[in-house]
């Protein structure tokens, strides 16, 4: 068998794979599913443009049968046949057809254009919310709360969400699939987004802008909960009521923080009563609290937590390679120079530390 009759078979099982596959992943990471009013409406001009594109391929392909079957060669024809050209009224047709289904889409694709890049920035009744993307994580800032979170967005129902996006480094995009479309983060510019959630709910959000090593890994999680719920939520993040634990493990843990941790993280010291720390990493503020650890590894059972923590300690270029965590313990074949040297028992102490930081 020829080397390109081996290849030409091998290419339509790969494109069948690829269609295939390309509905494998996380459910709630889809815009087939969506989740608010955002969403609904850009579905919406999905299916159209789909229905319009399916509607021409079958007239198109019907059509092409029914030429190669009419005037196919028949048995004993000889000579060319009879060449017609020319028909006013079928041109007429083909253009105007094409013409006014370009105006299907193209109508409400430009009236939601315009109606979904609407600047909610000076609305009083929105929620002002500064995104600024990192490599390769997500900061949350809640403009007029004054508070500062990292992965985990959380969010009121049926509210509009007005967003502030903003870069630290390169270029970014923020997307939640199932509430609405991505936006660029920029750096040094500040583009305007916004978003609504209608229930309740753990939504999924990605960076859809290749933005360095661990771009794929650069995920957060949305929380949409009623506006009771965020009011108590906002309400434990300005004064949070995490006691200090009397255990030798914690003590130290919380003195190996405010050595080597505090000068990039911010968390709240129960000493004081008050958030200290910096703001160059994400802030650790109730992080007990939180659906993961790094934003990809998930705590969904008793003890994930911790075992998570501990994972992302040891090794983070491991986890999410490229990120500007430096590893606290010599790591074989690590890419990242050790900036920090911490004991096994030090590690522990620290994720026992971090995971008794919590809201309640």
């Amino acid at each position: 068998m020829k080397r390109w009759q081996t290849v030409w078979r091998i290419v339509p099982l790969l494109a069948m794979m690829t269609f295939i596959l390309s509905g494998c992943g996380i459910d709630e990471l889809t815009t087939l599913n969506p989740k608010g009013p955002v969403a609904e409406k850009q579905l919406w001009l999905i299916l159209i443009s789909l229905v319009v594109m399916i509607a021409v391929f079958v007239v198109v392909a019907i059509i092409y049968v029914y030429v190669l079957v009419r005037f196919r060669k028949r048995p004993g024809q000889t000579g060319v046949p009879k060449q017609v050209e020319g028909s006013h009224k079928l041109e007429i047709i083909w253009t105007v057809i094409p013409f006014l289904l370009l105006l299907v889409i193209a109508v409400p694709t430009v009236k939601y254009t315009f109606e979904l890049d609407k600047d909610y920035s000076k609305d009083p009744n929105a929620l002002q919310v500064k995104v600024t993307g990192h490599q390769f994580w997500w900061e949350f800032e809640y403009m007029n709360e004054k508070i500062v979170t990292a992965q985990d967005l959380v969010i009121p129902t049926g509210r509009t969400i007005s967003f502030h996006l903003e870069s630290a480094d390169v270029n970014h995009s923020f997307w939640v699939p199932t509430l609405g479309g991505k936006k660029d983060n920029n750096p040094g510019l500040t583009n305007m987004h916004y978003l609504v959630a209608d229930k309740p709910g753990v939504y999924y959000g990605k960076c859809a802008e290749l933005c360095g090593t661990s771009h794929a890994l650069m995920d957060f999680k949305v929380k949409a909960v009623t506006p009771d719920e965020f009011d108590r939520w906002i309400a434990g993040m300005k004064s949070p009521t995490g006691t200090a634990s009397t255990s030798a493990l914690y003590k130290e843990g919380e003195e190996v923080f405010k050595k080597s941790c505090i000068g990039c993280h911010a968390i709240f010291d129960t000493t004081t009563k008050q958030v200290v720390g910096g703001k160059a990493a994400p802030s650790l503020v109730n992080y007990g609290d939180r659906f993961t650890v790094a934003g990809m590894l998930f705590n969904r059972e008793a003890g994930d937590l911790k075992a998570n923590l501990k994972t992302w300690l040891v090794d983070p270029q491991a986890v999410k390679p490229g990120n500007l965590m430096p590893n606290p313990m010599t790591v074989p074949g690590s890419k990242m120079e050790t900036t920090m040297e911490l004991t096994e028992k030090q590690v522990d102490a620290l994720v026992e530390y971090l995971s008794a930081q919590k809201s309640k």
